[in-house]
């Protein structure tokens, strides 16, 4: 690597690295907020929530425009809503109250703007404390009562980063006193920063592969932690507190675009992608240090957007043909189709939410794999791309298109 370009040798991240065991202590991090609900899996743990919705959709609480381009999802927690956009290239993270009024907008430095332009990285709020990634690589701890910028790291410059096509996209992920990033150079494919300082804890070479743009998963088993995130070519396995490569699965294709986070569950991995990986279930060992895969199902490629598991299936979009579809989780084989586009998939309160790429949010009953489209209605407000996930908090549906945010009460009276 020419570490001139970057004037910043991996000399200078060793010593980094080493200056940080002094800033090293033990702290259980509550993360209060963060990408696709509490768990990273697109379950929102809501009730009493309307079964039926009228034809127009939900009653809108409030709504707001002008918030810039973007594809990242709100975070909810206390009286305060987070969430990033682009103005004239420069990205920013504002802060709303419950009902929709402005309380503060900070600038978080340059964003995406050769394709598909806009902010794409969802915060993470942990006690008290911001973390969010400009599409541009830069990583930044933000007060989040004043939004005050407490430091900030620039994957690229400071990391040995290379950028994908798209624009990092990963909403960052908290493990105690550790926030991880993937700047996929190719001695940094990871690094785990310490939350407070943003001083370098360890660095991973890992498959020495490029980021991809997925939100990394945290498992923690009996005897380490590990995270689970995909590069370009590979789905990787790290010691959360080493960064120790554990495992990788090598990935079919040359396509590049693996944007859906993994789903871990009773000593399963599930994972969902395009390029002719489709849908994967692997068996982790109770060390996490081996997997063996179960099943694989080629037909189902979801490019982005996410799935869920209810019971024993899974609910995810296909990419092409474009529709919904369910899995039953021990065979791998299809259960059910539903013709309603392609797009998100979230669940709360025994339902699922879709939210198409052509603007369309239905409400769907699930019945042991079956779904039954019960609502719909068409996002009225926003520009480009129907591609940001929603959030269900306090019986409020938050939806996001571009510059717009509209919050609607999905509340059973």
């Amino acid at each position: 690597m020419d570490t001139n370009s970057t004037g910043f040798s991996m000399s200078r991240i060793l010593i980094l690295l080493t200056c940080s065991v002094v800033f090293t202590f033990k702290l259980n991090a509550q993360v209060d907020a963060q990408f696709r609900g509490p768990a990273r899996d697109g379950i929102y743990n809501e009730t009493n929530l309307l079964k039926v919705w009228p034809k127009e959709g939900p009653s809108v609480l409030w709504k707001t425009e002008g918030i810039g381009n973007g594809y990242s999802s709100p975070i909810i927690f206390g009286n305060r809503i987070y969430v990033t956009g682009e103005i004239d290239s420069i990205g920013y993270l504002i802060a709303f109250d419950k009902s929709g009024k402005l309380e503060w907008k900070k600038q978080t430095g340059r964003e995406w703007m050769e394709n598909f332009t806009g902010s794409r990285s969802t915060p993470t709020l942990v006690n008290g404390l911001l973390y969010v990634s400009t599409s541009m690589g830069r990583l930044i701890c933000f007060d989040a009562s004043t939004g005050s910028e407490r430091w900030a790291v620039d994957m690229i410059k400071d990391l040995h980063g290379i950028n994908v096509r798209f624009g990092y996209s990963e909403g960052p992920l908290v493990n105690e006193n550790l926030v991880y990033c993937f700047p996929g150079g190719p001695d940094t494919n990871a690094v785990a920063l310490d939350r407070f300082s943003g001083k370098i804890a360890w660095v991973s070479a890992a498959m020495k592969d490029s980021t991809a743009y997925t939100s990394p998963l945290l498992i923690t088993l009996p005897s380490r932690k590990v995270i689970v995130n995909f590069t370009i070519h590979n789905l990787i396995g790290l010691d959360a507190v080493t960064g120790e490569l554990l495992w990788n699965k090598p990935l079919k294709g040359n396509g590049d675009i693996h944007a859906n986070t993994a789903l871990y569950e009773n000593g399963v991995l599930y994972y969902i992608t395009g390029t002719g990986n489709g849908a994967v279930k692997l068996a982790l060992s109770d060390k996490g240090n081996t997997i063996t895969e179960i099943w694989s199902n080629e037909n189902v490629t979801n490019v982005h957007g996410g799935f869920v598991k209810i019971g024993n299936y899974i609910y995810t979009s296909q990419y092409k043909p474009a529709r919904y579809c369910s899995i039953d989780a021990t065979s791998g084989q299809l259960t059910d189709s539903l013709k309603f586009d392609k797009g998100v998939t979230i669940f709360a309160d025994d339902m699922l939410y879709l939210y198409t790429q052509k603007g369309k949010v239905g409400l769907v009953k699930p019945d042991n794999g079956k779904m039954e489209l019960i609502s719909s209605f068409k996002l009225p407000l926003g520009k480009k791309e129907y591609f940001t996930i929603p959030v269900i908090s306090d019986g409020i549906l938050y939806m996001r298109h571009g510059d717009a945010m509209l919050a609607y009460d999905i509340r059973r009276k």
